[in-house]
């Protein structure tokens, strides 16, 4: 099995870029089926979330996995970029480091807000995304699963999970809150009906507000999550207008332009709110808001990146429990590693045992046609002989080729063992 990752995250690129290659579902399902036609027998799962873009490949033994190059000039195809105005943000992973890559990103240690709880449904999104498209195989379908059964250990065997953390919890907490003192008397807007959203929603909640708007471009989806969260429904051609009466507003949408420009603030919005202050939680990649319109007198706008801070002293009250969920990971990755590996020598050792046992016929057949007739006792005690011989002849080699794949360092066993003993390919 060979694996390649090649993505950027917020720890290497900054929001500009991010948002340069953030996909919708649409566009994700668009790269997955273009990876198909361009590379088939190779598999392929994009993820991307507001913190990360990356896209994941694997192959065969027999088949060479593409080159980096080849995932970043893919990446970047289906943005209409120059793959060099990418590369240098770009980060690749091969082999193993994949693997513990996927589950630390998974099990939410490599997320801004480590423990924050939505990147273990983005991480299934994408592997069920490719697995509809027929871009996943039985490489990713490994990986994958195994990623999400080690952020299942890592949420109920650690306390990262305990308390309810995630980009809108830490935002509200550390910045809105300097802002407002209280959150009961405040008009909420929320830009979105995703799961975004909806955790925004009940951490607000949490903390007092009551008056919740919901905007949407599909009607459907908001008046579901207004049900849930007994919130008012605006019409998306309704947006300035809502964005007038708002104090504080949660952008999550996945469009591809921002909703509101400098100008159509300046214009349809700041003008009638007579510099009342207004909090602008931007979690949208692409970005929602004009970063200009955070200059604007009596306007708080923060983006992701803004979060960095907020989101290290969360890490820092959670470093205690990090050496167990890095614990739990460790031990998954070479468990899943060893596996691999195992599954690997199993067609030469079938191999070799087949060829071995196909001699042992032929030369029984041959000692029992120059002997006298035997009883069935002696005729019996032959045969067990030869298969005990073969059986401890096959010993040694096929110790050596489990220890191998379990330790992982390549030694060239395989093909030694192939070419000594003439095995085919």
């Amino acid at each position: 099995m060979k694996l390649r990752m090649v993505g950027c995250s917020h720890h290497g690129s900054n929001v500009a870029m991010r948002e340069r290659l953030a996909f919708t579902p649409d566009e994700a399902a668009s790269a997955l089926t273009a990876w198909r036609e361009s590379h088939p027998g190779v598999e392929a799962v994009l993820l991307s979330t507001c913190n990360r873009v990356e896209l994941y490949s694997a192959s065969n033994g027999d088949q060479p996995v593409p080159q980096g190059s080849a995932l970043a000039e893919h990446l970047a195809t289906c943005h209409a970029l120059p793959v060099d105005e990418i590369s240098e943000q770009l980060v690749t992973l091969d082999g193993d480091a994949v693997v513990e890559h996927l589950f630390h990103v998974a099990a939410s240690l490599d997320s801004m807000v480590v423990g924050e709880p939505q990147i273990l449904s983005q991480v299934k999104q994408a592997y069920e995304l490719a697995c509809r498209l027929g871009s996943a195989g039985p490489h990713t379908h490994g990986c994958f699963q195994a990623a999400l059964r080690v952020a299942r250990r890592v949420a109920s065997e650690t306390a990262l999970h305990r308390h309810r953390v995630s980009i809108p919890s830490v935002a509200i907490a550390d910045f809105a809150s300097n802002v407002f003192e209280r959150f009961d008397d405040k008009q909420v807007l929320v830009i979105g009906a995703g799961e975004m959203a909806d955790e925004t929603l009940r951490y607000l909640h949490d903390e007092g507000a009551r008056q919740f708007t919901i905007i949407n471009r599909s009607p459907e989806r908001s008046k579901a999550l207004a049900q849930q969260w007994d919130a008012d429904i605006a019409a998306w051609g309704d947006l300035h207008q809502e964005l007038v009466r708002a104090d504080l507003v949660i952008s999550t949408t996945a469009a591809s332009q921002p909703l509101v420009t400098l100008d159509n603030f300046r214009e349809k919005i700041a003008g009638q709110r007579q510099q009342r202050p207004l909090f602008l939680l931007d979690l949208a990649m692409p970005r929602d808001f004009d970063p200009a319109i955070g200059d604007e007198i009596g306007t708080y706008l923060y983006s992701i990146d803004d979060l960095a801070a907020a989101c290290d002293r969360n890490r820092k009250r959670r470093e205690k429990e990090l050496p167990l969920a890095e614990a739990i990971i460790a031990e998954e990755t070479q468990q899943f590693l060893a596996e691999a590996r195992l599954r690997t020598t199993s067609p030469l050792i079938s191999q070799l045992r087949d060829e071995w046992n196909l001699i042992k016929q032929a030369e029984l057949a041959r000692l029992m046609h120059k002997l006298d007739p035997l009883d069935e006792q002696a005729a019996n005690e032959i045969t067990r002989f030869a298969d005990r011989l073969v059986n401890k002849l096959l010993h040694p080699p096929m110790q050596s080729l489990r220890d191998e794949a379990a330790s992982g360092k390549p030694t060239g066993l395989f093909e030694a063992l192939r070419r000594l003993l003439q095995l085919k390919e």
